[in-house]
């Protein structure tokens, strides 16, 4: 039996990089998914790889009435709502912190934190009346480890892995389990952001801070997000995982 058959996932940002790589892993394992982005033709693309088990909507997350569309499609087309993964992020490039325009700063908030509360108003509900569900964030390890050069984007990835432990008690009663993941910068759209400049000696500087000794994949991530996902993880609850590497130590 597949590890996630007969449940229904939502996922923001998944026309591309980790988003992607977790809504084709779950529907390998059995779950059908609602791929969510800003990105309509990305979105439809990633859903068409995948087949039946799948639909593509475009939403931008900082909107509450497209989060509450997201959602309602799951329960339109699948019947039901099991898992939430709020994967959609965005960040500003790596430089001083006082060069950070205000638009910027407000996107950063709006995608990174608001978008998780919208998603909470409305998938709460659903998955409460079910008798349960499951809940995951795409944090960061400039949550747990911040450096310089990213301090909003830090910021809002510390605020993400809060969140994420007070929704876990205060939704354990319902059955929701809450996790996030702290995932080291991969080869996803925003690496060039993440490093100032996207370039072989970045990244092989980069590397070299990663006792492993390499960047993160969307497989990694999907992999990770899968166990949370699934019952193998009914006791995990409230818990920021590093996939990193060994970044944070």
């Amino acid at each position: 039996m597949a590890r996630l058959d007969g449940k229904v996932a939502v996922i923001t940002g998944a026309a591309s990089g980790f988003g992607e790589g977790m809504a084709k892993r779950f529907a390998e394992e059995g779950a059908k998914v609602v791929v969510a982005d800003l990105n309509s033709a990305g979105a439809q693309r990633v859903a068409g790889e995948i087949g039946d088990a799948a639909v593509a909507i475009a939403a931008d997350v900082s909107l509450k009435a497209d989060v509450e569309e997201m959602i309602s499609t799951a329960t339109d087309r699948f019947g039901r709502l099991d898992i939430l993964v709020n994967n959609a992020g965005y960040t500003h490039r790596n430089g001083s912190m006082t060069e950070v325009d205000e638009q910027t700063f407000d996107l950063i908030t709006a995608v990174n934190m608001k978008a998780i509360y919208f998603a909470a108003l409305a998938a709460i509900p659903i998955m409460e009346a079910q008798g349960g569900g499951c809940i995951i964030t795409t944090a960061s390890t400039a949550g747990l480890r911040p450096r310089p050069g990213l301090t909003w984007y830090n910021a809002s990835k510390g605020w993400v892995i809060t969140a994420t432990k007070s929704m876990a008690v205060e939704l354990a009663p319902k059955k929701i389990r809450v996790n996030c993941l702290c995932p080291v910068a991969g080869e996803t759209g925003m690496l060039g952001l993440f490093m100032g400049e996207d370039t072989p000696e970045k990244r092989a500087q980069f590397r070299a801070s990663i006792p492993l000794g390499r960047l993160s994949t969307p497989l990694d991530i999907a992999n990770a997000a899968l166990w949370l996902a699934s019952d193998e993880a009914e006791f995990i609850t409230g818990v920021a995982l590093e996939v990193d590497g060994g970044r944070c130590i």
